[in-house]
Formats: C-alpha cells, structure tokens, sequence
C-alpha cells in the first residue's frame, strides 16, 4: 500500500499529536507499505488559510502517487479548498487523523465562528476518519452532520518501554519529604499551567515542589509572564526545565507523585496514561477525551478548566495523606495496563486503512 502523510513541520516535533503520526508512520514502513511524507511549514493561521491559493500546494497533492492520502488534521486551514477543490481529480480516498479539534477549544466568539466554520468545510471533503477518542469522534460527527467510515484508536502510554511496578510505587508514596508534582506539556495557555500556578501559590504552607517539562518558545509572551509569577512567589519551589528528553522524562516520572495537567481541553491526553504506567496520580481537565482515562476520585482527579480553587483542594488533600496518594496511585497504574501498547494501536489502524 502507498500512503502520503500531510503534516505541518516535521514528524520529530515534540506533541502528543506528532508521536502518534510517527508511530503509525514507523509501523506502516515496517509492515512493507511506503509513506511519502509531506510537510507544509508551520507558521500563522492567517499564512496557513492562504496555503489554499497555493498552485504549487494544489498541484504537490494532485500529482501524488498514492492509494491512500493521510491528513493530520491539524492541517486543516492549509487544505479545507484544497481539498474540495480536488474532488473528482484525485483517484484516492483522503483519510484525516483527528487528534485535537481548534474550534473545541476557548476562543473568543469572532475567532470561534471562523475557526469553526474552517474546520467543517475541511472536514466534510475527508472520506474517512482516524479518532484518537470517542470524545474525538462524537465532536467531528456533530460537526459534520453524520457518520463517516472511522475507526477509533487510542494512544498508548508505552511510549518509554518501561513501567513501574507496585512495590517501588507504595515505596515512593511512603518516602518522606515533600510531594513531588510534576508538569509535561509545552507552555501554551491551552495546557493550564497558569491554573496549576495559581492553585500553588495558595499552598504556600504545603510541602511540594513542582518540574515542569516542556517547550517554552511557542508562546513567549506567556512564558514570559508565567517566570515572573513563579520569581514573585514560588522560585524556591518551582523550576523550568524547558524540552526535555525521553531518559529525562522517565527519571521525573519514576520519581514523581503527581501529574498536574489542568489543560483547558485535550482530545485524548497521551500524557495522563504516560504517567500512569509509572502510577504518578494525574490531575486532568474534565473537558474533552481526559475523562476517557481519569476516573475521577478512582485512579485521578478530574477537574473544570481554570478551577484553581479545586485544583488548590486536590492538592492540599495529597500533600498531607499519602494514603489517599497511594489509594490514587495503584488504581492508576492498573488502568494503564488495561489500554492497548502502540504496537495493538497501529495495527487496528493498519487493517482499517486497507479496509478501505
């Protein structure tokens, strides 16, 4: 089977959504099929719409020698006319991989309506679906109108290869000192961790400290704004630690309590079941697919979006009963074992794509 995979950037970006695209792109090719990757550079959602009256673009996807045309659909201001525009000229079916919808998100109203009415042009020219989520899948046909050929295929949180078992875990919530929180996500406003920070600086008289793991020059503004928070109030307790790597990652999580991620919505939120394989208690944001994983007051918390005061309770209850901590911890780590490995992932997706 020939596929093209259209993508903004490269495959190698740090992102729940580009992990995933790697992943099904590395078993495709192990499995004999080939992929040709196309990249559109990433930039504005203003340069991104006008990608559409692009003769180069248009004639790059036209000439494409495929069976199959991926789209991740993040991608989609660049291709919503391309692609209607190229009905009935290309000789294969355009299926769009849905991690993460724009329009779910907050924005305000003016901006909400354009990005809504973009994402529905774009995705009513797409054949047939890949829904990293249920929540995933139930906002696209909303917006669509109708069921389309999909298939749900969850991430999974065996990206590191390794787990911790339950005897180190009840070890780790016994150990004294102070409650070990931790953040992974780039500092975007999307991801919450002005929510996470306020929440803190109201916990003063706890013993925590916080890692946060994640690109910081996407929004400078906002990270900017955040450091000078954090110097004002928190510096003692709170470091930055900007992209981190994998082996990185897995020391944080093996040492880690807690993983507050109060994002404002997430489609699925590989993060959370990437914690979990280590028994680290995720704080999730009630909003989007996270409720799919978290259970809340079982193996998590819950929380609304931007609640600090709640968020403020969660922590405050972990921070002085290691019990709750632990009753929390191991019911995480057996909900992970519970979810498919990416291996189970891409191979459902593999059987839905020749499918087709």
């Amino acid at each position: 089977m020939r596929l093209g995979l259209v993508i903004y950037g490269a495959l190698e970006t740090r992102s729940g959504g580009c992990l995933y695209d790697k992943k099904l792109v590395e078993y495709l090719r192990r499995h004999g099929d080939e992929v040709e990757i196309v990249s559109i550079p990433a930039s504005n959602y203003p340069c991104h719409l006008s990608g559409n009256f692009s003769p180069s673009l248009h004639r790059r996807i036209a000439d494409l020698d495929v069976d199959i045309l991926l789209q991740d659909e993040l991608i989609h201001p660049s291709l919503a006319f391309i692609n209607r525009a190229s009905k009935g000229k290309i000789n294969y079916p355009l299926v769009s991989i849905v991690h993460h919808l724009r329009s779910s998100e907050k924005h305000c109203r003016p901006l909400l309506c354009l990005y809504r009415w973009v994402e529905t042009s774009y995705l009513r020219t797409i054949d047939a679906f890949i829904f990293n989520s249920r929540t995933t899948r139930g906002e696209v046909e909303r917006l669509v109108g109708k069921a389309i050929p999909s298939v749900v295929a969850t991430p999974a949180g065996d990206r590191f290869g390794s787990v911790l078992d339950e005897a180190r875990i009840v070890a780790r919530a016994k150990q004294a000192g102070p409650l070990r929180l931790l953040f992974i996500g780039n500092v975007i406003r999307r991801k919450g961790l002005h929510t996470l920070l306020a929440a803190l600086a109201r916990l003063r008289d706890e013993d925590w400290v916080l890692h946060i793991a994640g690109r910081q020059e996407i929004n400078k503004a906002y990270t900017r704004q955040l450091k000078r928070f954090v110097s004002q109030s928190l510096s003692d307790r709170v470091i930055f630690m900007g992209e981190t790597s994998d082996a990185d990652l897995v020391a944080l999580l093996e040492t880690s309590h807690v993983l507050a991620a109060p994002s404002s919505y997430e489609g699925f939120g590989i993060v959370y079941l990437e914690a979990m394989a280590y028994g680290v208690v995720p704080i999730a944001s009630s909003a989007g697919g996270g409720a799919e994983i978290v259970q809340d007051s079982k193996n998590g918390f819950l929380i609304e979006p931007g609640d600090f005061i709640a968020l403020e309770d969660r922590l405050r209850r972990l921070c002085r009963n290691r019990n709750i901590l632990l009753s929390l911890a191991l019911p995480a780590r057996r909900c992970f074992a519970e979810f498919p490995g990416w291996e189970q992932t891409c191979a459902k997706i593999h059987s839905f794509l020749y499918s087709l």
